[in-house]
This record gives structure tokens, sequence and C-alpha cells, in this order.
């Protein structure tokens, strides 16, 4: 018989907060497989392989036990917090979880995807089956068994979602109904192909697999007849200032507010003017000694990047090859300046992204090892473009995709950043960390290493890679304070991109894709600049603190193992590392 949420619900409880003897880890113990039980679906994504058999349940009921759960743990965190003494792990271990709970209920009782969105439910039903299907570790024995399970829960959330969704954006749901479609009629084909390869035909299973993509395509019949017609929440997802502001106090745990984070972002943005303005001139003087430099300082920038965006690929290949020096290169600079430790062993690809990414293909991304995954390889697919496009479409492409620009980012992605810092949080025994990080460190960390790695003397003598950089530091601030201005402050996406392209000079190709960042992550985009401020303090503080005691690798390498943590946390265990001397 299959176990209901409400028992699930009670286990969890009993592990998180049975006795006043329960210890910390206990508790986190027990909300990770209270967590894997209401997302296996991220579970599998994460590396939790065993939750591969069980598939997402959104029925009020389910939503309802995990509000309750996340709402109890709260209770017993702060009943720990305020009872006991807790040294610097179990303290920060205890912060990251409370930020997760408080993510989570202000995500299922004010965003209310189950209500709200139908893209959440589509997206599970998108990728229901091909886990299963093409799981390494299930023997097709076992596939044959879950498979015919998999199809019914689809039908049963396919039926839930016609129950409880009550509102959605118009074009959301368009792009639900044909997401719908295109799963309905990808079912036949994905099962054909799994009795193929399995060499057995299991019985009913053509009817179910009917029966599944009849509720699907009844889901997508719904949605246009339904809830289309009524839908009334804006295609735009402007937050408003109260709904921005609290995001932001829980993904920052803090007490930041929106009119700090533009002023600070107001300030950077200027100050970054003024720095590449400055080495746009010693760039001109340096390049052109024989020309007088222009006293208009954006004449002097705007030729510095022009300079930069010649130096351009001009084919995929040639450019995949230059890239992997680029890794290469930055690798060895790390570990012989002994900026941080670098392990042995890469286990790392950088390959171009395929056109089936779809526009992801223009923009590059990295798939990580999944952090519980035991495969621990990590691709870099870099932006590309491919050589059968129009001149004119590669060109403007390349000119913002260029080598200075490249040459830095690779700091960025791979040494000492995201690569090299989820590769170390993988081996962190806290898993509390790993799998519930402090989010604004991510991109605080890369973006923090790359000032970091070229003030050690990388790309030493190249002025347009440290102008590359300089204007990706303006960039950052630009989208701190449009994230503030497009939320809070009413700005149009014509006024965005005006502000990005004249005042923060922002490359076109990037300018027209922030409008939809801004819209889709309003507070991991902010945090580029506001993590990296943070950790630059951080690393003046200590300096400051220890003089010549100071080492940076020793530095980088207690953040690392550390973990992703806020800047205060990071201090704690800084000083812990090295305590202040006894003189």
């Amino acid at each position: 018989m299959r176990r209901t949420c409400s028992f699930w619900l009670i286990l969890a409880m009993m592990a998180f907060g049975a006795t006043a003897d329960t210890g910390l880890a206990e508790r986190v113990d027990g909300y990770i497989e209270a967590w894997k039980r209401f997302y296996p679906s991220q579970a599998v994504a994460r590396g939790f392989l065993d939750s591969i058999e069980r598939f997402e349940d959104r029925a009020p009921a389910a939503v309802a036990d995990w509000i309750t759960l996340n709402r109890s743990a709260l209770v017993v965190l702060e009943k720990l917090e305020s009872t006991t003494e807790l040294g610097l792990d179990d303290g920060l271990d205890l912060r990251l979880l409370r930020t997760q709970i408080l993510q989570e209920l202000d995500h299922w009782e004010n965003d209310q995807p189950h209500e709200r969105s139908p893209a959440a439910v589509t997206r599970l039903l998108a990728g229901g089956l091909e886990p299963l299907l093409q799981s390494p570790l299930l023997s097709a024995s076992a596939k044959r068994r879950r498979v015919v399970e998999r199809l019914d829960r689809m039908a049963q959330l396919a039926g839930a979602a016609r129950a409880t969704l009550r509102d959605g954006r118009p074009g959301e749901i368009r792009a639900s109904i044909g997401e719908l479609r295109e799963t309905a009629e990808s079912i036949p084909r994905q099962l054909t192909a799994f009795e193929s390869e399995s060499g057995a035909t299991i019985a009913g299973l053509a009817d179910r697999g009917r029966g599944t993509a009849h509720a699907l395509l009844e889901l997508a019949a719904w949605l246009e007849s339904e809830l289309l017609p009524r839908a009334t929440l804006p295609d735009q997802p402007i937050l408003g200032r109260d709904t921005y502001a609290a995001k932001l106090t829980i993904y920052t745990d803090s007490d930041l507010t929106p009119e700090r984070l533009a002023e600070m972002a107001h300030d950077e943005i200027r100050a970054a003017q003024e720095a590449l303005a400055g080495m746009a001139r010693a760039y001109w003087l340096a390049s052109y000694p024989d020309q007088p430099v222009a006293e208009d300082p954006r004449l002097v920038i705007a030729r510095a990047f022009d300079d930069l965006e010649s130096n351009r690929p001009e084919a995929e290949l040639p450019y995949l090859h230059q890239l992997r020096r680029y890794g290469d290169e930055v690798e060895a600079f790390v570990r012989d300046h002994e900026i941080a430790t670098v392990l042995e062993h890469n286990t790392l690809s950088i390959e171009l992204a395929p056109e089936s990414a779809g526009p992801m293909a223009r923009i590059g991304f990295v798939r990580s090892a999944p952090p519980f995954h035991p495969n621990p390889w990590t691709t870099w697919y870099l932006a590309t473009i491919p050589d059968s496009h129009p001149e004119t479409e590669r060109i403007d492409f390349w000119r913002s995709f260029n080598y200075s620009f490249k040459r830095f980012i690779v700091i960025h992605e791979l040494f000492p950043g995201h690569y090299m810092q989820l590769k170390i949080l993988r081996e962190n025994p806290r898993p509390v960390r790993v799998l519930f990080p402090y989010r604004p460190f991510i991109e605080g960390w890369a973006t923090f290493t790359e000032r970091i790695v070229l003030d050690a003397g990388y790309a030493e003598g190249d002025w347009l890679t440290r102008l590359a950089q300089l204007r990706k530091r303006l960039e950052n601030a630009n989208r701190a304070y449009m994230s503030v201005q497009a939320h809070c402050n009413g700005w149009s996406e014509e006024q965005v991109f005006a502000f990005s392209v004249e005042t923060s000079l922002l490359a076109p190709q990037f300018a027209k894709s922030l409008w939809g960042r801004l819209m889709r992550s309003p507070m991991q985009i902010l945090t580029y600049m506001l993590m990296g401020l943070e950790l630059r303090d951080l690393y003046e503080a200590e300096q400051s603190r220890l003089g010549e005691r100071f080492v940076l690798r020793e530095f980088m390498d207690t953040i690392l193992r550390t973990g992703p943590a806020p800047s205060a946390e990071l201090a704690a265990a800084l000083r812990a590392a090295k305590p202040d001397s006894a003189d």
C-alpha cells in the first residue's frame, strides 16, 4: 500500500525534533529526508538516486503537509538556538537551514505555484519519464516495474493541477499548453523505444501511456478553455516594493532594504565608471602614444571597447581550442602563484554548447556535477553561434563574446571560481551546506575571484582583458540597480535597456537579455555585485587584521572549506582558523 504524505510527515517530524537530546545533525538529516520526498525530481537531479522511484505529489493535502513541516521545523530551530550553545559549525548549519525553511514558506504560502503557475506542473510532467527510463542504476526489470506506476503518477499530477490551479500569467499558460501537447506526443515514442531497448513487451503499457497522454491533453485543453480566459496575473512578474523587500530579507538573510541596495549599486556604478575611464585612458596612452587622448572619457572608453570587441573569434573550432588553453593557463596560474589549493585530478570538460540547448546555446552554461551524485564530472558549455549562421549575426555575437572577455571569465567559471568551489563543496562533511548553500555566495565568490587573480598578475600587460573585467564589474552593478528599479520603482523594459546601454555601457546583446533575467531571477542577479563587494571587504579586513601574517592561499582555502556562507560566518571561520596574535 502506498504511504501517504501524512505518513512521511510524521516520520520526518519524529526525526527532526522528537526529543530534547536530538542533535542538530539528526534534525538536519530528518529535514533532508522530508525534502527528498517532497521534491523527488530535484533530489534525483542533486544526486540522491534512491529518489528515482518517487514522483511529485502536489495535491492540496501534500502542499499543506509540507508547509506544516516547515513551520514546525522553524519553531524547533528557534527553540534550539535559544536554549543551546552552538559552535561555529552548528551555528552556520542552523542559519542555513533556517533560511532554507523561510524560503520554502515564502514560496508555498506567498508565491503559491501549485495554484498560480501551470509551468511548475508542466516542467515536472515534461521530465517525468526520462530520468526513470535513462537511469543507469535501475535494471531493465526494475524499470519495467516502475514505469507503469510513474505513468499513473503523472496522470494524477495532471488531474490535481486541474483541481488546484486558479490563476496564472497568459504567456506562461500558453507556453504550458504547448509543452503539455509536446509531452503527450512524446510519451508513446519514449515507451516504444524503452520496450525495444529492454527486449520485453510490458502488458498494458501502451494503454497506460495513452491514458497518461490523454490526461496531459485534457489538462492542456482545460488551461486553454478555462484558465486562460480568466487569468488575472500580468505577464511581467513585477514584484512591487514590499514583496521585493520581503524576499530580499529572506534571500540575503539580512536587514538590507531595496533603497540601501539601490544606493550601493549606484555608488558602485560610479566607482566602476571611474575605474574604467582611468584604465581606458592608460590603455590609449600605451597603445596610441602618437595620438592625443580624447577629452571626453566616453570616447576614450568607446575606443577601448571597440578594440576589445575586435579581439574576437572568427569560427567555433578555434574559439573552443583557445578557451581550453585559457582554462589550462588560469589553472596553472592559480596553482603556481599559490592563490588557492587546486585539487588534483580534474573532472572537467570544456565544450561548445549544442544548438539543441536552445537560447542557452547563445548564453553558455555550466553543467556541474550533482553534489550527491557518484559521477563528479562537470562540463562548461561555451556560448557559441554556428559557423553556418549569417555573417552579420556571427560578428555581432563574437563582438560580445570576445577573447578579452573570455580570458578573464575562465577565472569566474573555473579557477578558482564555480568549478573549483563546487568541486570542493562536494567534499564538505556538512550536508546542509551542500544541499542548501547560502545562495548569494555562489556568484559573489566567482565575481570576487576575478579581481583577486587579475590583481595577482594574471594576464599582466593585457590591457583589454583587464578592461573587459572592469566592464563586467560595471554590468554587475547595473544588474543590481536595475533589479530594484524594475521591481520597486516601476521602470519599464525600455528604461532598463536605455540606462544599461547609455550609462552602464552594456553591450547590446547583454542589455537585450537583461529584462528577462530581471523577471526570472530578481534576487540571484544582484548577488554578483552584493556578495562580491562583501567578500572584497572581508579580504581587506583580514589583510588589516593579520598584517604580515596574512596569506592569500590560507584565506581562500578557509572560505572554500567552510562552504557557501554569509560574510559574518566566513569572518568567524577565518578568525577561528587564524586567531589574532597574543600581543
